[in-house]
Formats: C-alpha cells, structure tokens, sequence
C-alpha cells in the first residue's frame, strides 16, 4: 500500500491512541505501557510533553518525539539539541535507524506502523489524494450536526482570534492610541480588496490629530485626504472649481503639516464599478469622519445593531452626487454606503475591534455584543459561501460564514483534516 504520510497524522495517531495497545514492544524487544500520552507541543521542542510509559517494569516520565522515520531525528538535528535530552520514547513508523543520546546510551523507540488499523491508513490517505474543493467532499454531510456546530463555534472564535492579531499590529505601530488603530484598520476595509493597502497608507500618511483639526470643516478634510492620496496630481487638465478649491486648500495644510503625499498610481480604477472608485471611498470616508469625528466612543456607548449601521449611513458632500472622478461630470446619484459595504465592514473591521478592545478592557458584555451582532448580520454571499452551500453547509448569519471561511481557509486549503473535529469524525 503506497502511502505518503504526514508527521502530524502519526500525532494524531499518538495524541488519541488510534493504534493497537496491546503487546506493544520497543524496537529492542522491552515490554512497553503507555500511561500517559503526553501534552501536544505546539512551540519548538518535543512533540509531547509530560509524557509517562512503563518499559518493562520501569516507569518513565518526559517528552516523546516522533517522525515518519527514525532517521528524522538526526536529519532536524536533535542530537545537538538540549531541549531533546529528556525524551523517554522517540515513535517513529519506519525504525531505519538506531538513535542515541550524546551519552552513547539508546533512545526507546516504538516502531508504531505495525500496530495502526489499516482502515484508519486508508480512511487517511483517501483524505490526502482528494481533489474535490475540499478534502472530505460530500462525506462532510454524514457528521452530525451537533459535532459540525461545535466546531464552527470554535472556528468563529480562531478567525476573530486571527483578526485581532490584525488589530493589535495596528494598536503596536500607533503607541498604544485606540481612536488612530481604530480609523487605520477601518481604512484597511474601506478601500475594498484593491484599494485596502493604498487606503491604510493613506490614514497612516495622516496623523491623528491633524484628520481630527480639520473634521469640522467638510472641505478642508476632503482637501487633506484627498491631497495626501496623491489623486490631486492625477486630474491636472481642465479643473473645475471644486478640484482648484481642494488643491489650493492642501497646498496649505501641507505646508502647516509637513505631509508627505502618496503616488496617485497605487490607487486602482479598472475593473470595477464607478461607485466603488477610490475617489467615492475617500469622499465617503471623509463625511464619516465630518459626521462622527469620535466615532469610536459613539460605537462603545450603542446598544443595538441599528443603530451601530446608522452610524455608517453617510453621504458624501454635494460635489460626489454628480462626479465619481474629479473634473468629469456624471449623472446624479446619491451615494451612501451600500447595505452590503456597511455590513462588510461591520464584520471585517469594527466587530474584530470592538471584540480586540473587549478582551483588553477584560469587558465580557461587550464580548458577548460582539458574538450577538454577528449572530444578527446577514450571512456573507461570496465564492466561498456558495461552495459550501451546494454542499449543503448553509449558514444562517454572520457567525457562521465567518466560521466557514476559516475553516475552507486555515484547514481545507491546507489539508489539515487530522485538526478538524469534521475530519477527526469522518476517520473515524
């Protein structure tokens, strides 16, 4: 049977004793117990800590390493590490050779291939030789529903717990200030998925205190954001009144300020719609921050997801009702923030911040705001979601499509199957 294993289903055979305990032998012919697997080692070091087995009539307490092959070990260097002097058993499938301390004394070792269920080898390699989306294709169907919501559950928790990593690399590269981490990792959403870097470039050009001098004053914000993107350099042709206005304005505030301006060709118009022009996410940005200059402290004080949408429900000045790029006069509309765009940026910036601030401010009430609003939010309708609905994972809300991307993402992709309560279901 050609199987090309992986270590860490050799520790999830270990971590569950998914192999046949009886009349276990070292590879010198000892009597061997296993007591106690261990602790799973996630950091450098030994695989499983706190171990306990019994070789003949001895008991034993420390770290099991294990590999694919015996050789492994001098192969990742062990023999020169000391954190690998305490092992008491090294499980390997194939024992190719004989390992030894630098004492010269030898290393238990179990040889565990001939004591794994073939079944299991199978169930594993069907996973691993998949093509289908994901590993476990239409076999994910047949798990109970109680094992599947557990799961997401704990994969909800994973993405937020990924997303306020986001969040605190942010709060680092601020010194600590909540109201600029806060605009900053908004702008890295508010600028879509082609714009989001030039966008978080942009609030990272400004400091807080200068965006917070001019909010009051519509004009001169738009003057110091736009002016600072670098797009008053890109229409030089032809100005019309309001872009001569905005340019006289930021020549100004540059000066006061010493702001250096980014590249106008970082930011990307082709391929997408004219309301989704960096042009409109900048001009709706800046009546964001005109209309709720404190907008963070009005976040912490509101009670219902209502009234956290409505704080998102701005219009951009008059000028932006009959332009989508500067000097080119287009057919009126007026252009707030879409349903869609407002619950996108709910879901991907002011929540995860929102829940990152809870667990710094150790607020459990705010925690559970957090997961009750995404439990109200409507569920996500990208590729990724629809894939899992045609397989019959149909989310309900916010919660759950969160909980599905991680799971395509950071286990399906990655063929993490032995991590997966799903796949730890479907093998066995």
């Amino acid at each position: 049977m050609n199987i090309k294993l992986k270590e860490d289903f050799l520790h999830y055979v270990w971590r569950f004793t998914k192999f046949n305990l009886s009349q276990l032998k070292t590879t010198d012919g000892c009597l061997l117990q296993i007591l106690k697997t261990g602790i799973w080692n996630h950091h450098s070091g030994p695989d499983f800590k706190n171990s306990r087995i019994k070789i003949d009539s001895t008991i034993w307490a420390g770290n099991v390493e294990i590999h694919i092959k015996a050789s492994d070990w001098n192969r990742h260097q062990h023999q020169t590490d000391p954190a690998y002097d305490n092992v008491i058993l090294h499980v390997v499938y194939e024992a190719d050779v004989e390992i030894k301390r630098p004492t010269g004394q030898s290393i238990p070792c179990l040889e565990i291939k001939e004591f794994i269920d073939l079944q299991l080898l199978e169930k594993y390699d069907l996973l691993m030789r998949q093509d289908f989306w994901i590993p476990c294709g239409h076999q994910s169907k047949k798990v109970p529903d109680i094992i599947r919501k557990n799961w997401l559950d704990r994969l909800l928790i994973e993405r937020l717990e990924d997303k306020m990593q986001q969040v605190h690399e942010i709060h680092l590269q601020t010194q600590q200030h909540w109201e600029d981490t806060f605009f900053r990792l908004l702008g890295r959403y508010f600028g879509g998925k082609v714009n989001n870097t030039a966008f978080e470039l942009l609030l990272q050009s400004i400091p807080i205190k200068v965006l917070w001098k001019y909010s009051p004053k519509p004009e001169a914000l738009e003057a110091l954001l736009f002016g600072t993107s670098g797009l008053l350099e890109r229409w030089k042709g032809n100005p019309d009144p309001y872009y001569s206005l905005l340019q006289s304005k930021f020549y100004f505030i540059r000066g006061m300020h010493q702001l250096n301006t980014l590249k106008p060709e970082i930011w990307q118009f082709s391929r997408m719609r004219p309301s989704n022009f960096p042009t409109i996410r900048i001009a709706q940005f800046a009546a964001l921050v005109h209309q709720h200059p404190n907008l963070l402290s009005e976040l912490l004080k509101t009670k219902e997801l209502k009234g956290l949408k409505a704080l998102f429900t701005v219009q951009p000045s008059n000028y932006w009702s009959s332009h989508y790029l500067f000097n080119k006069v287009a057919d009126k509309r007026i252009k707030t923030l879409g349903k869609g765009t407002v619950d996108s940026l709910l879901i991907n910036a002011v929540l995860p911040f929102l829940y990152y601030f809870a667990t710094q401010q150790a607020d459990k009430k705010l925690m559970t705001k957090v997961m009750e609003w995404l439990r109200q939010l409507p569920a996500e309708n990208n590729k990724i979601i629809q894939a899992w609905k045609s397989l019959e994972m149909t989310p309900d809300s916010a919660y759950d499509t969160q909980a599905l991307i991680q799971l395509k993402k950071e286990y399906c992709n990655k063929k993490k199957c032995l991590h997966c309560a799903i796949g730890n279901a479907i093998l066995k």
